[in-house]
This record gives C-alpha cells, sequence and structure tokens, in this order.
C-alpha cells in the first residue's frame, strides 16, 4: 500500500468529500404550507400529530394554511408510498416506483394552473416543496443527511464528521486515477460494478444504523456513502483525457 503524508491525506478528504451536485447541503427548513386537511394543527404548537392522525394531501387549497414546517417532515408528504413516517418508526429504505407514482399524482394536483389566482402563489410554494421532498427521499445519500439535520446533524459543518481511515481514502484515490486512466467506456465498466456494489453496502449500513437510532454509525456511514456518490459522478461523467477536478 502506498503511504501518504498527513497533507496529502488532509487535502483529499477535503476534495473527495466535498460537496457536488448530488450531495448538495440538505435545503434549509423554511414557511410552507400544511398540506393535511382538516387536521392541521396550530402553528403555536411544535408538536406532530400522531402518523395515524395524519390525513392525505388535499386537493382543495382553500383548506391549506401558511404555517412553518417545522413540525412536518417530508416523509409526511407522501402517506401512501411512507405510511410509517422517517426511522426509526419507519423503515430507510425507500419504495422508489411506489414514491414516484406518489410525487407525480401530488404534483398532478399541486399545478397552479388547476387553482384559481388567489391561489397560485400557494399551489407554486407546495409544488416546489414536493419537489424539494422527492428529490431528497429518492437519494439514499440526501435521504440520511436529511435524516441526520433532523437529529441537529449537518455533516457538511460537523468537525467529526470525518473520515480518518487513510485505506479508504487511499482506495478513493486510486479510483480517481483509474478513471483519468481510462482510455475508454469499456474500461469504467468493472469501476461501475465496483463502486455500485459500495453504494449498496453503505446503504445497508445506514438502514441497519437508523433503525437503531445509531447517530454516530448513521453519520459515519454518510460521510462514507458521500465518497462514492462523488465517485459515481467522476464516472458518469467521464470523457476521455478530461482529468478529474476535486472541488474543494
Amino acid at each position: 500500500m502506498r503511504s501518504i503524508s498527513p497533507a496529502t491525506l488532509s487535502w483529499l478528504r477535503a476534495a473527495v468529500a466535498s460537496d457536488s451536485s448530488l450531495a448538495s447541503r440538505p435545503a434549509s427548513r423554511v414557511a410552507g404550507l400544511c398540506v393535511l386537511s382538516g387536521n392541521c394543527h396550530s402553528s403555536q404548537t411544535s408538536t406532530p400529530l400522531p402518523f395515524s392522525r395524519r390525513r392525505t394531501f388535499t386537493t382543495n387549497l382553500h383548506n391549506l394554511r401558511e404555517e412553518p414546517l417545522k413540525s412536518h417532515t417530508h416523509y409526511h408528504l407522501f402517506p401512501q408510498s411512507l405510511p410509517s413516517g422517517p426511522p426509526p418508526h419507519g423503515r430507510f429504505s425507500v419504495d422508489l416506483p411506489s414514491l414516484r407514482k406518489e410525487f407525480l399524482q401530488l404534483q398532478a394536483r399541486a399545478h397552479p394552473d388547476l387553482h384559481p389566482a388567489e391561489d397560485k402563489n400557494k399551489a407554486q410554494a407546495l409544488s416546489a416543496r414536493i419537489n424539494e421532498a422527492y428529490k431528497t427521499l429518492q437519494s439514499p445519500l440526501l435521504r440520511a443527511q436529511y435524516l441526520l439535520s433532523l437529529k441537529g446533524i449537518d455533516i457538511h459543518e460537523d468537525e467529526t464528521a470525518k473520515v480518518e481511515d487513510s485505506e479508504l481514502l487511499l482506495e478513493v484515490l486510486d479510483t480517481r486515477e483509474r478513471i483519468e486512466d481510462a482510455e475508454d467506456e469499456a474500461e469504467l465498466v468493472e469501476m461501475k460494478e465496483e463502486n455500485d456494489a459500495r453504494i449498496q453496502n453503505s446503504a445497508k449500513v445506514l438502514e441497519a444504523a437508523f433503525e437503531k437510532d445509531d447517530v454516530e454509525l448513521a453519520k459515519s456511514e454518510a460521510v462514507r456513502l458521500r465518497y462514492w456518490v462523488n465517485i459515481k459522478e467522476s464516472l458518469d461523467g467521464w470523457e476521455k483525457g478530461k482529468p478529474i477536478v476535486l472541488a474543494h
């Protein structure tokens, strides 16, 4: 195994784990719309309603009222495909076809053109909220980052959320060098299969971590998964002779 200097280790850690288009920061919680008909509770209370009492999305925007969504998670927007809510009560894994089906149904009902002029702004805000939730939940990495953010953990800012495993960092560096040295896409097939297996394994580790509410394990594995996602993006964006740019 190659040796690696402390300076190189620090640079590599910062470069490979840097934010990418997919591994973007979890969106901040913003004021939005209550998507529950009839059971919308007052913004003066921070206690969310039990899932059993939550009702499905309403098509009548007159029944929607603006309030902070601090008490509602992305999961509450998808009661059909995610009826148990977020972990540890619900599973970390997501049925993606079911999620997409419900997403399309929600977006069809929230389309601004289907509502009167006075409700268009509400419909647009709700549509954006649904888009944000769907984008987050369909990605294991963004989903993990979002679930950790609900516990007050931002792995982008948390100084303890770093990988100190030099073997892992060397593996990432070697993989990136192999991508740069590839002559054609055929040489990438094996690397894609290897990296897909890494991503799948990380998802399994995260499933177990969130099921047990093991925040430390979930945090460390989310950081590891971010490395594999960055590798995947490099593989998907490969062009012969194109250097792999490590954004800081």
